[in-house]
């Protein structure tokens, strides 16, 4: 006999069965009569006696049967009230939908070692996928950054900056999530099959989609605000001005969560997108892995380094010392006197300051008065 979680747990997957992922009505009706009312309400729908399509399509799934195969292919099926359930997800119920599609996910699939709630400090590296190789380079090293600081680096595994993110965390010897638009157990795209069992093996593969659905345009937009949703902040590497990397953009930026983009060449196609971001004000210019986990972390425990350049042996003087060596001459030597009155300084301050600078070197001295040494000419 079945608790109460396990009775919704089936009831969601065959919800997920016969529903488009991310379809608005649907998770409005599971937030107001529950997934059990709604499920035997469509199973039991008729139209002049007859079954309507969905209850005809309900009738045909066996969640146990379901639930028995995915764990055959080592994939569990998440949902509210598991203890690995995301918390996180679940504030897309309160944002507003985005092309028609929204609301928290009736379930999760999940492959792999790594649990959904142990993503609550995750990043989504996102971006085109005709990316270049500095968006390649760029991706890469900043996924594997964050993997370095102990974050999970959450990407869809499609070509270009996710293919990047992920093999970043994982040269890092981190951890990775990939995150699809079909069923957990579909490798897509193909060309990224031993990427993604290895993710699996060592990370995990998530879907909102059955095992064995396959990937379908409307699929992609409802993969992205899971990706959005799971994470605590997502990175736009490069995206075009039409990228898919904008709409995982735009669910960040629905669910509040820090949003961020990194810049390439001004004159470049595939930045255009990841530009308006930042123009806009949508998403905060990030440079470097400090930038962003500046961003993420709380107030006080990351700073991104203040930029500047190598530090000098100039850099070391006080006020009196640096206004001495500006008047001290290129080549023909000058007295402490005369130096002092070009620096408008007195004798013995700027006789003092002479004696420290040629401790450093900046400085000599003849029969003939003082000069700029070597160091101080380099």
């Amino acid at each position: 006999m079945t608790g109460p979680l396990e009775a919704e747990r089936h009831a969601r997957l065959v919800l997920s069965r016969v529903i488009e992922p991310g379809t608005v009505k649907v998770h409005r009706l599971v937030s107001d009569v529950g997934p059990v009312a709604l499920r035997d309400h469509l199973a039991n729908d008729r139209h002049l006696g007859e079954p309507t399509e969905v209850a005809a399509r309900i009738a045909e799934v066996d969640p146990v049967r379901t639930l028995e195969q995915a764990r055959r292919l080592g994939i569990r099926y998440v949902v509210p009230g598991d203890d690995e359930w995301p918390a996180s997800v679940e504030r897309l119920d309160a944002a507003d939908p985005l092309h028609d599609i929204g609301g928290s996910p009736l379930g999760l699939w999940v492959r792999g070692p790594v649990r959904l709630d142990e993503l609550v400090d995750s990043v989504a590296v996102v971006g085109s996928r005709s990316a270049t190789s500095y968006g390649m380079a760029t991706a890469q090293e900043l996924a594997g950054g964050i993997a370095q600081d102990g974050r999970i680096v959450v990407s869809g595994a499609a070509f270009g900056i996710d293919y990047a993110a992920h093999r970043g965390a994982l040269a890092a010897g981190g951890r990775t999530v990939a995150v699809l638009a079909c069923g957990a157990d579909r490798p897509y795209p193909t060309a990224h099959r031993e990427l993604i069992s290895y993710i699996a093996e060592h990370g995990a593969v998530v879907s909102e989609m059955p095992p064995g659905y396959a990937p379908m345009r409307n699929r992609f937009l409802s993969r992205n605000r899971v990706i959005a949703a799971l994470s605590a902040g997502t990175v736009v590497v490069e995206a075009a001005a039409r990228s898919g990397a904008l709409n995982t953009a735009g669910w960040a930026g629905r669910l509040m969560k820090p949003l961020m983009a990194m810049p390439g060449p001004i004159n470049s196609g595939t930045s255009r997108g990841a530009h308006d971001l930042i123009r806009s004000g949508a998403a905060v210019l990030a440079t470097c892995v400090e930038d962003v986990l500046e961003q993420l972390s709380a107030v006080g425990e990351a700073y991104s380094p203040v930029l500047r350049g190598p530090e000098a042996v100039r850099d070391r003087l006080n006020r009196d010392q640096a206004r001495i060596l500006e008047a001290v001459p290129v080549h023909r030597p000058a007295s402490a006197d005369a130096i002092a009155r070009t620096a408008s300084l007195g004798s013995t301050v700027a006789k003092d300051a002479l004696a420290e600078l040629r401790e450093l070197g900046l400085v000599v001295e003849d029969d003939r008065g003082w000069r700029l040494g070597d160091r101080a000419r380099a």
